[in-house]
C-alpha cells in the first residue's frame, strides 16, 4: 500500500535527481592553453612563426557563464619569444571578453586586448570542444588578434590554440 510517506520520499528523490543533473548558473570554469601565432601581417611585412623565431603564449583564464548561452571571460596570457640563443617574455596580455555559445561544442569569444608592450586591440576567437569528459574538456581554437599602438603599424595575426578546461 502506498502511503503519504512513500509519495513524499519519491518526490524528494525525484527533486534531488533533477537538481543535481542540471547545470546551475552562474557557472564558473577555468582553463589553460598553449597558443601559437602562425602568421602576422602588417603593411610593412609578414612574419611567420617557426621560421626565424618561435613565439608561444600561455592563455590562462576564468569563464563566468551567466546562462547556457552567454558569459564573461577574463584571460591573462604571458607570451614568450625564442630567437637564436635568446629567449624572453615579450609581454603579458590582459584579455577580457564576452562568450557566446554557438551550439555543438562551438563558442565565440570577443575579447578586448591590452598588452604590457603598449599595444592594444581586439581578438575574435572561435573555440571548439573536441573531447568532453566528466571532469574536464579539451578544446582547440583559432584566435585572430588585431593590434594597434606603440608606434607600430596595425597587425593581424592568425593563431592556433589548444588547451584544457575544467
Amino acid at each position: 500500500m502506498i502511503s503519504f510517506r512513500h509519495i513524499l520520499l519519491f518526490a524528494l528523490f525525484s527533486f534531488a535527481v533533477n537538481a543535481f543533473s542540471q547545470t546551475v548558473y552562474p557557472k564558473i570554469t577555468g582553463y589553460f592553453g598553449i597558443m601559437h601565432p602562425i602568421i602576422t601581417i602588417n603593411n610593412e611585412q609578414t612574419n611567420v612563426n617557426f621560421r626565424d623565431y618561435y613565439a608561444v603564449g600561455f592563455p590562462t583564464g576564468i569563464n563566468l557563464w551567466k546562462n547556457s548561452k552567454i558569459g564573461f571571460s577574463f584571460e591573462v596570457v604571458p607570451n614568450i619569444k625564442v630567437q637564436g640563443a635568446s629567449d624572453k617574455v615579450t609581454n603579458i596580455l590582459f584579455h577580457p571578453g564576452v562568450l557566446v555559445a554557438l551550439g555543438k561544442g562551438y563558442t565565440f569569444a570577443g575579447r578586448a586586448a591590452f598588452e604590457s608592450s603598449g599595444r592594444y586591440g581586439f581578438t575574435p576567437v572561435l573555440n571548439k570542444t573536441v573531447i568532453k569528459s566528466e571532469n574536464c574538456s579539451y578544446f582547440v581554437a583559432v584566435p585572430l588578434p588585431v593590434r594597434f599602438g606603440n608606434d607600430h603599424p596595425a597587425t593581424f595575426t592568425v593563431g592556433f590554440q589548444f588547451g584544457i578546461a575544467f
